[in-house]
């Protein structure tokens, strides 16, 4: 039986039968094996260097100074520790009006620096590890900061009050991450010119880390222990990380990105499914005569069927084998293209992502391909001599349902949450008969354009579109899927930046100052006076850690944001006008003397103003009473109104102001933002020179980074959507292909009725265009209205409708409509009409 299948295997490859099927199965295995591979190395890379991650077994991390008699502790215990402490600040080079600053993350690193791992130093074209750390008086710094200040080893850079030699280029941190960009350049100093540089300041934003390395059962009973301090005494912002937990926000976030690659490279898949049941049913309809012969000769049914499984489980392992191979070709472009945001030397691939492609390419072929070709052994033996017969009909409700669980199944798979798997395929499914309706309404319009022109071939392609209604709608659902996913990530995501910029003023600030210090605050704010006389506002580092009669951490919310934002300080506030561009939105604004009509300081109630999002995300409301820690001293206040901010404007803003009287003895530091023009550059460079403790960040650069990141990410997204759009190309080519040998006969017919090659000809590429045509307004009515829900909803900003999206909608839609009908068709008219209307 193996000889058998194999041999009409061969014949049915070099009469071209499985040609088609075999190329949408590459592609859909290949689409997703190339975010398979991608994820797979990133995370071989995570577990790889899960001890470099922390540079220790055990650490401990802060953001404020840690108790040093748990660093006494552990030294009792014969482990070893070392501490680093890292903020941003602003590094100086050059002097007088050649001086350039850049805003920096300072790293100061014990001599032990790291415990686990090592450093590594550029050292001409090589990177060296070093057991060194940079003794006092020097810096090193990443290479990117060599070049943003034109430095050259041996140059001297300023730190706050310190003058440093750079002496060494970083090429790698053991505890840096998994190679994900940071947005501002290390340097990296000696924890013993901290107190001399004066950079730590009072409200100075500071990650203070103390790292410890030992025997690992020793190291796991003293962080229990230290987690039982931690909960004991109710420490804020104290956190303890392990190999175990191996970074666990990076594990999270290459999660995220899996998933998410995953579903668009699904898409892709699904598509290629829909191409794959069509070619299988063409396949069926192709070789009535031949099982009948089979049948005739003696094969029983049990016999066809093993027959024609074999064939397809040696064309499934196949197909699925080139997908997986075009998939490992395919994730080194996602590692070019998403360049800096990962990390270049990653482990090899493994065989896991090989194994999954091919399997997810079986069970594509199990619950698309195999339901109509199983109707094969249903064939009778008298169709040899009755060609008149109609072909079996397929199990309709079991071939639906096969297909579907073949879907969902992928989905629960690619996603590992059956939540998330439930609700994609929910949303794949009512895009899809969204799509549906909206394409039969537009085919069902046509029948109003069949009179607009006099002409024979316009009256032959919207007959021909009238009588395979379903096929025609499936041809521009699938191609329309795939237009829509490129053009929102190409032309709507070039208007979305658009509106995204137009929202922002023309004179929003562009430089944000902070950590201002009280005696300075004057003299600053006399040297910003020429640039738009900005507001200086106090800022006061607080952490939440009451609301009413409850104490709150982390634990006492679901939803990950608000864990994020009552784990960490906020930036608080006191002022007592309100700020321009804030709306009360609930409540009213502080009255100092609405207690007793004379403003007696002691009588004067604490109020607090909340923006109205982080009130809704921690569930605040007016008349709750909020208790805040300030560098150890306990803030009361009452919740008296809410406000809406418009963070477009790129002003200073706060989440929560206090009221001044309740705020008057607590440490302040101050913030401020101006407009610097391009022709002013220096005016930074000089006011570091003589505040070196500020830290100036610069929008406008951030910003800039912020965008390359996207960019690339973007790019990466854009490349597996090429695989959805080949996918709807293979679908409306399938479409076409399984008409092939009606339309032939159809040809035929009108052919000897008198019609010409020519006006057939043309009513195909009629055809084709209206099809396109329709594809390309469905995809760009979607990828517009999907642009308008995100500015209207998520970015809150105008967004204007662009008709260059349906342009580009409708020309892209007409070429890959043409290319895939003279793919499919090309063949239609070269067949004599007599030999058509013979052989039907």
């Amino acid at each position: 039986m193996f000889r058998l299948s194999f041999s009409m295997t061969m014949r049915d490859w070099r009469a071209g039968e499985l040609r088609f099927l075999l190329i949408a199965l590459m592609v859909a295995v290949g689409s997703l094996a190339s975010v398979g591979f991608f994820t797979d190395r990133m995370r071989s890379g995570l577990n790889r260097d899960a001890h470099q991650l922390l540079g220790a077994d055990l650490l401990v991390g802060a953001d404020q100074p840690i108790n040093p008699e748990w660093r006494v502790e552990a030294e009792k215990r014969g482990f070893k520790i070392a501490e680093t402490l890292v903020f941003p600040s602003m590094a100086l080079a050059g002097k007088g009006d050649d001086a350039i600053s850049k805003l920096v993350s300072l790293k100061a690193v014990s001599n032990d620096y790291p415990l686990r791992g090592n450093l590594k130093l550029n050292k001409g074209e090589a990177e060296v590890a070093t057991s060194e750390v940079p003794q006092s008086g020097t810096a090193w710094v990443d290479p990117a900061l060599m070049s943003a200040l034109n430095l050259k080893l041996g140059d001297k850079i300023k730190l706050g009050e310190l003058q440093l030699t750079v002496t060494q280029t970083i090429a790698s941190e053991p505890d840096r991450g998994a190679g994900f960009m940071n947005f501002a350049p290390r340097a990296m100093i000696s924890l013993k010119d901290i107190p001399a540089s004066n950079l730590i300041q009072n409200g100075s934003r500071v990650t203070y880390r103390l790292l410890i390395a030992g025997e690992s059962k020793a190291i796991a009973s003293y962080q229990k222990e230290l987690q039982g301090r931690i909960e004991t005494e109710k420490l804020k912002g104290v956190r303890l990380e392990s190999l175990e937990s191996g970074r666990p926000e990076m594990r999270a976030t290459l999660d995220r990105a899996d998933q998410f690659l995953s579903l668009v490279s699904l898409l892709s898949a699904m598509l290629a499914a829909v191409a794959i049941a069509m070619a299988a049913r063409r396949f069926m309809l192709r070789h009535l005569d031949a099982c009948a012969m089979l049948r005739c000769l003696g094969l029983t049914q049990n016999q066809v069927t093993s027959m024609y499984l074999i064939e397809f489980f040696m064309l499934g392992l196949l197909g699925s084998a080139a997908g997986v191979a075009l998939g490992f070709a395919g994730h080194y472009v996602l590692l070019e293209w998403l360049g800096k945001l990962v990390a270049k030397d990653l482990p090899p691939a493994n065989f896991l992502p090989a194994f999954q492609g091919i399997a997810t390419g079986l069970l594509l072929l199990v619950g698309f391909a195999l339901p109509p070709i199983l109707q094969l052994r249903n064939v009778p033996h008298n169709r040899v001599i009755r060609r008149e017969q109609d072909a079996p009909k397929a199990m309709t409700l079991v071939s639906y349902v096969l297909g579907l669980s073949m879907f969902i199944g992928l989905l629960l798979w690619q996603t590992a949450d059956v939540k998330l798997g439930l609700m994609t395929a929910a949303g794949f499914l009512t895009g899809l008969l969204v799509f549906a309706l909206v394409a039969w309404l537009g085919m069902s319009s046509l029948k109003r354009l069949r009179p607009v022109f006099n002409h024979s071939a316009w009256r032959f392609a919207i007959t021909a579109l009238q009588r395979r209604p379903g096929t025609s709608i499936i041809q521009v659902v699938s191609l329309a899927l795939g237009l829509m996913a490129l053009l929102l990530l190409t032309v709507v995501r070039a208007d979305l930046i658009t509106a995204w910029k137009k929202a922002t003023p023309a004179d929003a600030p562009n430089q944000f100052v902070i950590n201002i210090q009280p005696d300075q605050k004057n003299e600053i704010n006399a040297r910003l006076q020429n640039f738009g006389k900005p507001l200086m506002y106090p800022m006061i580092r607080g952490r939440l850690i009451q609301v009413n009669d409850r104490a709150i951490g982390g634990n006492s919310y679901a939803e990950d944001q608000a864990k994020r934002m009552v784990e960490r300080e906020f930036n608080l506030s006191t002022m007592n006008e309100l700020p321009a561009l804030n709306k009360i939105t609930a409540g009213a604004w502080f009255d100092e003397n609405k207690n007793d009509g004379k403003g007696d300081a002691n009588a004067v109630q604490a109020e607090a103003s909340v923006e109205e999002g982080i009130a809704k995300t921690l569930k605040l409301k007016l008349g709750d009473k909020l208790v805040f820690d300030v560098a150890g001293q306990k803030v009361s206040a009452a919740v008296t109104s809410l406000r809406k901010l418009d963070w477009g404007s790129m002003r200073v803003n706060f989440f929560v102001i206090i009221n001044p009287r309740a705020m008057a003895d607590t440490p302040q530091t101050w913030i401020t933002a101006f407009r610097l023009p391009e022709s002013d550059k220096t005016f930074v460079n000089r006011l570091m020179l003589d505040f070196p403790n500020l830290t100036v960040v610069d929008v406008g650069s951030m910003i800039k980074q912020l965008q390359d990141v996207l960019d690339q990410v973007i790019t990466a997204v854009e490349f597996l959507f090429l695989f959805t759009l080949a996918s709807g190309v293979l679908v409306l080519y399938a479409a076409l292909a399984g008409s092939q040998d009606v339309r032939m006969r159809e040809a035929a017919l009108l052919r000897a009725l008198g019609a010409t090659r020519k006006q057939l000809s043309q009513a195909q590429w009629i055809e084709f265009l209206l099809i396109g045509g329709l594809s390309g307004a469905l995809a760009a009515s979607g990828a517009s209205a999907i642009g308008w829900a995100l500015a209207r909803f998520s970015f809150n900003f105008e967004w204007t409708f662009s008709p260059v999206v349906w342009l580009a909608g409708l020309l892209i839609g007409a070429a890959c409509a043409a290319i895939g009908g003279w793919l499919g068709l090309r063949n239609v008219l070269n067949q004599p009409p007599l030999l058509s209307l013979r052989e039907s």
